[in-house]
């Protein structure tokens, strides 16, 4: 059965997502992956986050670019993804959405700050068809990896890790 979750994301409602749970993201997520999301950790570092008027608190962040030919999960555990899981975090997202299995340690980190990472099947006509609207945030010179805004309406995920545990070792 699936989970219909609206963001912004509550610290309660994320505290009871479960590992191997089916999801539907409706609301506003972002996207980033390699060239923005690092981008986006030193703005959280060096406080001006608000000042390029981002909110993350109970947010989605879509490991993916946003081209004319679609979107689809990018590998979330490449290194300028990953490392940068546990700074947003700590910020306030609440669900990671890409692909591949992820790290020990950031896995911890997701438990500490009541995040979870959810995957999703590479299937970009169905989640093309998700996108109500879109528009790019922040980073335009990074053309199709630019931080975008995506409002969606039924986005399917599954909870991969969660509070500790992971689906890839269920």
């Amino acid at each position: 059965m699936m989970k219909t979750i609206e963001t912004p994301i509550s610290e309660v409602v994320a505290v009871e997502l479960a590992v191997g749970e089916m999801l539907e993201l409706t609301g506003c997520i972002f996207t980033g992956r390699d060239a923005v999301l690092p981008k986006l950790v030193e703005m959280i570092e060096s406080g001006t986050l608000e000042q390029h008027g981002i909110d993350l608190r109970g947010s989605v962040i879509f490991h993916t670019a946003v081209s004319p030919a679609g979107v689809g999960p990018t590998s979330s555990n490449k290194f300028d993804i990953e490392s940068t899981i546990p700074v947003l975090s700590k910020a306030g997202v609440k669900i990671h959405l890409g692909k591949g299995r992820l790290s020990d340690a950031t896995i911890r980190a997701l438990q500490e700050h009541n995040s979870v990472y959810a995957v999703i099947p590479p299937v970009s006509a169905l989640l093309e068809s998700k996108i109500v609207e879109k528009r790019v945030v922040a980073f335009p010179e990074e053309g199709m990896e630019a931080f975008h805004m995506l409002r969606v309406d039924g986005f399917p995920c599954i909870v991969a890790v969660a509070h500790g545990r992971t689906l890839y070792e269920l």
